[in-house]
């Protein structure tokens, strides 16, 4: 039997939450599960993960019956309260050659290139409002000590071909890209986007529907009893499916058998108000989004309305992998980010903020993904 644990409902909603309910105020939730339902395939969270993979089998076999169940509203856990970034995987190329050998690894890096690709054509096939932007990221250093921490990265791509995703920036390139006096260095790579997150999971809900996705929000799905089928207790229902997908993030390491192979960690994110003079002013015009090279990276981008998003992995840690209200958005660590925006953009001390949230995340001890049958549960 697998026990699920409570998921937190954030008090502080992200910005982009708030922008979806002003652009589907009357399609916020689809009713909960009722009574008992039988399904092919059952996924276990409406986040990107799990709707991309109900797309994806629908796609592949239209016939098969899907049932996605999540807990609150999809988008509303990681996915809706992200940074907005779309990244690449070409600096974890190391990583990927060690934990998946070397064709398997630039195999696994070139197609999450081309995922970005597939999202941008994905959002203008269904005429998706989310904002996409494919302009490219500037990895930055913001102290000596960071200077050139990229090299050996970007020297294992060039090796391998990949050269010309990457172009090597002076401090003067870099701060007036960023409009930063602090940054002293880095890179631009060309492939990285932003997108609206939030707009993005509800419009892959709304896609998923249409296809024949039955989803249930407000359905906790409380525990799990394997065998064939597998069976899932919620609140006010029972799911009977052939196969089960567990796609619930951070909330996965409920399950000790997982756990291991993660961390929970925390993010904090503040938006200023709209300033698009300031922004003129700095010379941050051209759409790219930036990160450091710090472990708990800072990140940010000017979003769609000319605000600054400015994130920051935070190190708080889910002891035993529970989730407390230390990962909604803690006060005290939406200051610290906020203290980080200052310092980064100084010209910008004034400028207001208008949403402070946050949420975990889970990253994988081995950097890659974790995927595959729980011991004795092939299905």
């Amino acid at each position: 039997m697998v026990h699920l644990q409570p998921v937190l409902r954030p008090h502080r909603q992200a910005l982009w939450l708030d922008e979806v309910d002003a652009v589907e105020p009357n399609a916020r939730t689809v009713d909960p599960l009722v009574g008992t339902l039988t399904t092919d395939i059952c996924i276990v969270g409406g986040g990107y993960t799990g709707l991309w993979t109900a797309l994806r089998i629908k796609a592949l076999e239209p016939s098969r019956s899907v049932t996605l169940l999540e807990a609150d509203i999809c988008g509303s856990g990681a996915s809706g309260r992200n940074g907005g970034m779309v990244g690449t995987w070409w600096g974890k190329l190391s990583t990927l050659e060690r934990v998946c050998g070397t064709d398997d690894g630039h195999f696994m890096a070139e197609e999450v290139y081309n995922a970005i690709g597939e999202i941008e054509s994905f959002v203008a096939e269904h005429g998706i409002q989310a904002h996409f932007r494919r302009s490219g990221r500037l990895q930055v250093a913001t102290s000596g000590f960071q200077m050139d921490t990229w090299e050996p990265g970007l020297r294992k791509a060039e090796a391998l071909g990949y050269g010309k995703h990457f172009t090597r920036l002076t401090r003067e390139e870099i701060q007036r890209r960023s409009g930063s006096p602090i940054y002293c260095g880095g890179y631009y790579e060309d492939g990285p986007a932003t997108v609206q997150p939030a707009l993005l999971a509800r419009g892959m809900r709304k896609v998923a529907i249409e296809k024949g996705v039955q989803i249930f929000e407000s359905t906790p799905v409380l525990r799990i009893q394997e065998g064939d089928p597998v069976v899932l207790r919620t609140p006010q229902g029972t799911v009977i499916a052939s196969k089960v997908v567990l796609a619930t993030n951070a909330w996965t390491a409920a399950i000790p058998e997982l756990r291991r192979h993660m961390i929970v960690v925390s993010s904090d994110i503040v938006a200023t108000a709209p300033i698009p003079d300031r922004l003129s002013e700095a010379g941050w015009i051209g759409g790219e989004s930036i990160a450091d090279c710090r472990i708990m990276v800072h990140y940010s981008h000017v979003t769609h309305d000319n605000r600054i998003s400015f994130g920051r992995g935070s190190g708080s840690l889910a002891y035993m992998g529970r989730l407390t209200t230390a990962f909604d958005g803690n006060p005290a660590k939406a200051a610290e980010v906020e203290q980080g925006l200052r310092k980064f953009y100084p010209n910008l001390a004034d400028a207001p903020i208008t949403h402070r949230w946050g949420g975990p995340i889970d990253r994988s001890r081995s950097g890659t993904l974790i995927f595959g049958h729980l011991t004795g549960s092939p299905n």
